[in-house]
């Protein structure tokens, strides 16, 4: 599948900047740019050593493009394990695209995206799990994100998986044994230790399967809908969580007729805040589209904030709050519900135990938290909370997190073939029939790494990577 043939792609963000950083890629990289490079010092870069710079100009047929610094990275010592040179230059995107086109005539082909990265898995700089961890890295937006596919390009979860595949590779290879003198009735493998082992590869299955739960939510941020009838403050909090006025805020009700949603990192984790139309019985067309929005977003959001009035509370209206938290459970059972009390200086203090009397459960939930968005109080205790309900105790241990979708499916499928195996141990099935289980186990960790694969499945990876990576 890899291609011979010398790439090229600017490898920096598009646009003018102060730097650009043009990358080459393949067997004829170095003799390529020894076309277009003249190094001040006036020696031949074919000749210099590997991970050197070079000052020089980009010159062809007496015209000079630009003085530029040439990075020489000789194979295999280099990222996409071929000969690379990466060429700083000025950020004019005319200069750019001048010296691209350039090289493109002394022989270079326009990179694919991802074909560089995809180069490094090919000529084994890179695992599949870790090559996709360059792009996980290059999105990340957040201190959780960034961690985590880092350990992962790092190759901390490959490393995991490698070990248990070995192990049950080793394993795999006596069963094979076993049949192969079968008429004999010997055992090459040792059942109690193999045992021992499908439970160890279980186990760990299991606590990878479990992390993707959280890795998701990291990796794409949690959403959370602030939800509430109108004029009770839902923009006016999102402003203050985002310390910045993003929403419109009014006294008239009705003033947000359709989503706001912004994004806050708390302690390295994303929030997703989408501040909706208020719920309450209208004729206004517009108003009520935008109302059926908010419980399309309620839907899509693992958190909802229910902002209630602490001006307007009286014994009756809180029987509507009540009411309306039915509503939201019995709609969305699962979803965690806070509910928020704004304008907390305005409750009238023969109020206060009134409602912790009504809006508390016997299990003490849902969570009631008071504030005043207007004055920033509260917002503290709000963060903590929404803090409590992810799980970070794993980034803290550096312990590998699941975050793509693809190894969730194939550890699960693994996990499955794996459950198959043991029952054949506990029935006492065939060692023929159990080799064919062990070895459905090992495509599916295959699949992770790489070490089972095919041009679909590459193709289908790598065109989600920027060009020039």
């Amino acid at each position: 599948m890899i291609s011979q043939e010398t790439i090229v792609a600017l490898a920096s963000p598009s646009g003018a900047g102060a730097i650009a950083v043009i990358r080459i890629s393949g067997k004829n990289a170095i003799a390529i740019a020894e076309q277009v490079f003249q190094s001040i010092s006036g020696k031949a870069i074919s000749q210099q050593k590997t991970h050197t710079i070079h000052l020089g100009h980009i010159v062809d047929e007496g015209k000079v493009y630009d003085q530029v610094l040439l990075s020489i990275f000789k194979n295999p010592h280099s990222y996409t394990g071929e000969d690379v040179i990466e060429i700083s230059c000025h950020g004019s995107t005319y200069i750019q695209q001048q010296i691209i086109q350039l090289l493109l005539r002394k022989g270079c082909k326009m990179a694919q995206a991802g074909e560089f990265t995809l180069r490094a898995f090919l000529n084994g700089k890179l695992d599949l799990s870790q090559a996709e961890a360059v792009a996980d890295l290059i999105s990340s937006d957040n201190e959780a994100s960034h961690q985590i596919a880092m350990q992962q390009m790092r190759g901390g979860f490959s490393n995991e998986i490698a070990k248990l595949r070995e192990e049950l590779l080793n394993f795999a290879s006596l069963i094979e044994l076993e049949l192969d003198f079968a008429e004999e009735d010997v055992e090459f493998a040792d059942r109690t230790q193999f045992k021992e082992l499908l439970n160890r590869i279980e186990f760990v299955l299991k606590r990878l399967i479990d992390s993707f739960a959280v890795g998701n939510v990291i990796k794409n941020g949690i959403p959370v809908a602030i939800v509430g009838e109108p004029n009770v403050g839902k923009s006016t909090l999102l402003n203050a969580l985002l310390n910045e006025e993003r929403a419109i805020v009014s006294d008239i009700a009705g003033t947000t007729r359709d989503t706001i949603e912004d994004e806050l990192v708390i302690e390295g984790i994303g929030f997703r805040f989408i501040d909706t139309a208020g719920i309450r019985e209208t004729k206004d067309l517009v108003e009520s589209i935008g109302i059926k929005k908010t419980f399309e977003k309620i839907e899509q959001a693992q958190v909802v904030l229910l902002l209630v009035d602490g001006s307007r509370l009286s014994v009756e209206s809180l029987t509507n709050v009540k009411i309306e938290i039915e509503k939201i459970r019995n709609q969305f059972p699962l979803k965690p519900i806070v509910i928020i009390i704004n304008k907390k200086d305005l409750i009238a203090p023969e109020m206060l135990s009134t409602i912790n009397n009504q809006l508390t459960t016997d299990n003490g939930q849902p969570t009631t938290i008071y504030i005043s968005a207007k004055n920033k109080e509260g917002i503290d205790e709000l963060k903590k909370q929404l803090l409590s309900f992810v799980n970070t105790g794993a980034l803290r241990n550096n312990e590998t997190i699941v975050t793509n979708t693809r190894h969730y499916d194939s550890l699960l499928k693994a996990l499955e073939e794996i459950q198959k195996v043991r029952f054949g141990m506990d029935t006492n099935l065939s060692s023929d029939l159990m080799a064919i289980d062990i070895k459905q186990a090992l495509y599916y960790f295959g699949e992770i790494t790489g070490e089972v694969t095919n041009d679909e499945l590459l193709g289908n990876i790598f065109a989600n990577f920027c060009i020039g990576k």
